[in-house]
């Protein structure tokens, strides 16, 4: 019998595509305290750290009471995009990452799971909205942990799922993923088609893809090149 594998995805930038309601969300926090918006590469660049680290980065020149209702502005501004739109259409998914998503649920010794700098609130709508919400056996959101790079969502996962580090692998578009997985001693795939630039994964990752029907040969090799 195999041994149990965990696969860990991140989120936004990495299986959906949600940047048009990131931008507009964050645009609007920022109007809120009458300040203009950061550029489109800034907001993307934040992408993957929970909002309370985020939010203090983009406007580092405001106190904490501003960045604590920028947060709550952006919140309340993703809620109706989404609520206008459906999960869908604001956050569709990667091509072909629904389709490798069940390709790799359906191998018996795999485990699939999120780590992810979303709300519970908003991976629940998430997930919901693209009726997924059983396809992750562990599901680690920003309301419970340090933000991303801190390794606590990736120990947790493991020990919810009791899979060796070793038998572990993170996807994700951001560094911060990629830093993520190496503080918690698992491997790392980065994506090319994300938030941050595919240079940017290199110095971290064990490989970077580009194509999401690529995945599961990646994954593969990653592990076989344990042995």
């Amino acid at each position: 019998m195999s041994e149990l594998r965990l696969i860990l995805f991140d989120v936004d930038g990495t299986l959906v595509d949600s940047q048009g309601d990131i931008i507009a969300s964050m645009t609007r926090a920022f109007e809120a305290e009458g300040l203009d918006a950061p550029t489109r590469e800034a907001i993307l660049g934040i992408v993957g750290l929970s909002l309370e680290v985020a939010m203090p980065k983009l406007a580092p020149g405001l106190d904490t009471p501003a960045h604590d209702r920028m947060v709550e502005a952006y919140k309340a501004a993703y809620m109706e995009l989404r609520a206008a739109q459906g999960s869908q259409k604001s956050s569709p998914f990667y091509p072909y990452a629904r389709d490798v998503l069940d390709q790799l649920a359906g191998i018996d010794h795999y485990l699939l799971g999120v780590a992810t700098g979303k709300s519970r609130r908003g991976l629940d709508a998430l997930l919901a909205g693209h009726g997924m919400t059983e396809m992750f056996l562990t599901q680690q959101v920003s309301d419970h942990h340090p933000s991303k790079p801190h390794p606590s969502m990736v120990l947790t996962a493991l020990a919810e799922t009791g899979v060796a580090p070793e038998n572990a692998v993170i996807i994700g578009d951001t560094s911060f993923d990629m830093q993520m997985a190496r503080a918690a001693g698992v491997r790392a795939l980065g994506v090319g088609w994300g938030y941050h630039r595919p240079e940017d994964l290199d110095p971290h990752a064990d490989a970077v893809i580009h194509d999401f029907r690529d995945l599961p040969a990646a994954i593969d090799r990653v592990w076989e090149s344990e042995r």
